[in-house]
């Protein structure tokens, strides 16, 4: 987005600058607000080089942090940003935070030149959550947008259970809803994430953006005036909670974290003696790259989709010593930050030159048997595989294969079942398109399942295609 700077009625020119910053693998959203020489940073995540550029492009300072609650998804970089920047953090005075800030209550208000933000106690996410109302005092003294955190998303709600029980966080939103109806309908709308976020459903919208008047009207959440009935909507089927959750909350509550983990590169003898001593190496290359040649033990997590951080914390053990690499050292340091993004803290380095260096180095690789959804129905036609199907309780109701074993992807980081040992038939392990059925069955060879295949193109959905019914 570009900068905001208009003229106003009375002819004035207003330099207010504004912009979202989104980070794309966790569907996070901050925003930068600027007028004149100061600037505010709301919600920043952990890689604050962008606010950094922004500020020195723009010519101001980044005096202020602003944070809407503790996150539970990714760990803010508001510790980096203010060692970086000198800013003042300003958090809910709710938050229980443990680092040096300014307490935010309801009502209470922040300047950036002519720019007011105010607080609004918006709790049902999390109970300190706060939203933001700016009011640019060189356009109008009325409240224009709205920076809503992790409480209300486009066409979607914050889910309810990341810090009370379901029923209680629904009926925090439901009251915090109402907080909104003196607010005019061309009110801007700002969340703290796009569509693809663990704190919304599956209805959140990958547009960054909306206005109020279009969320009572197309947001079904929006349109429910009983409270008992919203409860039942929003707090029915929830996704199962991310295992990492109330560490990032810590994590995010907890002293300020000013450094970054240093990305290391390291050759691959160094690899190898690391992964003896327990190391868990994340493979980010597509799917079919790692099939074919990957390190013994490695776990698949692709970087061709987003969430790798999240995808990552699901099933590796969040004081695990990491490694990285992936399709060229460049990303292998990105991967870094991503981990780092959702609270791995023991990040040792990346394997320079990736799988290529290792095998120069004349150290095994391993290589899974891939399928094609056309040569997985052929397989389950003439009885010569099992299949193991890791997408979600939803999508399996939506359609499955009869006599198929059903286990989500994250499951396995409980341990393998036994029924996945020692099967008479090899196990092809599908998904609906290849990236969780990598990351599973990378787990499933890393803890000695043999007769492991992957179905690295396609999955369950198309089996049909090819003649395979689906029972619903």
């Amino acid at each position: 987005m570009s900068s905001s700077r208009w003229r106003t009625a009375n002819g004035a020119r207003s330099d207010m600058f504004f912009r979202e910053v989104i980070n794309e693998d966790l569907g996070c959203v901050s925003y930068v607000v600027a007028d004149g020489s100061e600037a505010a940073v709301v919600d920043p995540k952990w890689e604050i080089e962008e606010y950094l550029g922004m500020a020195e492009e723009n010519g101001f300072g980044i005096a202020h942090i602003l944070e809407t609650h503790n996150h539970a998804d990714h760990v803010s970089g508001r510790g980096r940003l203010a060692a970086a920047a000198g800013a003042r953090i300003h958090a809910p005075a709710e938050a229980q935070a443990a680092y040096e800030h300014e307490p935010l209550r309801e009502g209470d208000e922040i300047r950036v030149g002519d720019v007011r933000i105010t607080a609004l106690a918006t709790p049902g996410h999390r109970p300190e959550h706060l939203s933001f109302l700016a009011r640019d005092g060189s356009r109008s003294g009325e409240a224009w947008m709205l920076l809503s955190g992790d409480f209300l998303f486009v066409g979607d709600l914050a889910r309810p259970d990341l810090a009370v029980e379901a029923e209680e966080g629904a009926r925090g939103i439901f009251r915090s809803l109402r907080k909104l109806e003196g607010l005019g309908d061309f009110v801007e709308l700002w969340p703290a994430h796009i569509g693809g976020s663990l704190c919304g459903g599956a209805a959140m919208s990958r547009k960054p953006s909306s206005t109020l008047g279009f969320e009572r009207r197309f947001n079904p959440h929006l349109q429910v005036g009983d409270e008992e009935k919203f409860v039942r909507n929003i707090a029915a089927e929830l996704p199962p909670q991310p295992p990492n959750f109330e560490r990032i909350v810590e994590l995010n509550r907890g002293p300020l974290l000013t450094e970054a983990a240093p990305p290391r590169a390291l050759t691959p003898q160094r690899v190898e003696e690391l992964l003896r001593g327990g190391a868990v190496l994340i493979d980010g290359r597509d799917q079919r790259e790692f099939d074919g040649a990957h390190v013994p033990g490695s776990i698949n997590v692709t970087t061709n989709q987003s969430g790798v951080g999240t995808r990552a914390a699901w099933v590796v053990p969040p004081d695990a010593e990491i490694l990285t690499t992936a399709g060229g050292d460049e990303k292998a340091r990105g991967m870094v930050r991503m981990l780092e993004a959702v609270g791995f803290r023991r990040i040792r380095g990346y394997l320079a030159g990736g799988v290529a260096a290792w095998r120069a180095a004349g150290l095994e690789v391993k290589t899974t048997p891939a399928l094609d959804v056309s040569g997985l129905a052929r397989l389950l036609e003439r009885k010569e595989a099992s299949l193991l199907d890791v997408r979600s309780v939803e999508e399996w109701r939506e359609g499955h294969v009869e006599g198929s074993i059903h286990l989500p992807y994250q499951e396995l980081r409980d341990g393998i079942p036994e029924k996945l040992r020692g099967a008479e038939r090899p196990l092809a392990v599908a998904c609906s398109g290849g990236v969780r059925s990598a990351l599973a069955a990378s787990l499933l060879e890393r803890a000695g399942v043999e007769g492991i295949m992957h179905v690295a193109d396609g999955g369950v959905p198309d089996l049909e295609r090819f003649g395979v019914r689906l029972t619903r």
